[in-house]
């Protein structure tokens, strides 16, 4: 099976989309991460949901956890308010690399590799040619794991 069989459509967003929308969007079809594409549609990086979450939680609390327990109901049922007025771009780890892109004729276990190797939760899969690139689809580590297991005997 090759990637191009393996891609499915996936939601994405823009760089200077709102992180506020983006988050809801992660939420409300329960996405492990979003797909981070330029203006013309290519590939640019991952956000990671877990990556969105470290945005809601104040910088003392992730030094100190212990700290968590000091912080009312009332107030950690606002840490989303942490989103207002950021756009996809301020969410994303300053040591994120680059996405991992897919060839669409790689192997199953090109991408597998591929997603391992970088522990991200998708594979952008995209063909490249003289004016640029073309995203083909996404292939999430569900999906390729159905598609592995459905493969034995």
């Amino acid at each position: 099976m090759r990637a191009r069989d393996l891609a499915v459509e996936y939601e994405t967003v823009r760089v200077d989309s709102e992180a506020l929308a983006a988050a809801r969007l992660m939420a409300d079809q329960k996405l492990p991460a979003l797909l981070v594409v330029d203006e013309e549609g290519a590939p640019v990086a991952i956000l990671p949901a877990s990556q969105l979450v470290k945005v809601l939680v104040p910088a003392y609390v992730i030094e100190d956890p212990t700290l968590a327990a000091v912080i009312d109901e009332k107030h950690a049922d606002r840490l989303c308010q942490a989103l207002a007025g950021r756009i996809v771009g301020d969410c994303l780890s300053s040591k994120a690399g680059p996405p991992p892109i897919a060839a669409p004729d790689d192997t199953a276990l090109e991408v597998a590799a591929l997603m391992a190797q970088v522990r991200s939760p998708l594979v952008a899969v995209a063909e490249k040619d003289g004016s640029g690139t073309r995203l083909i689809g996404v292939v999430t580590a569900s999906h390729l794991l159905h598609q592995l297991l459905s493969a034995q005997p």
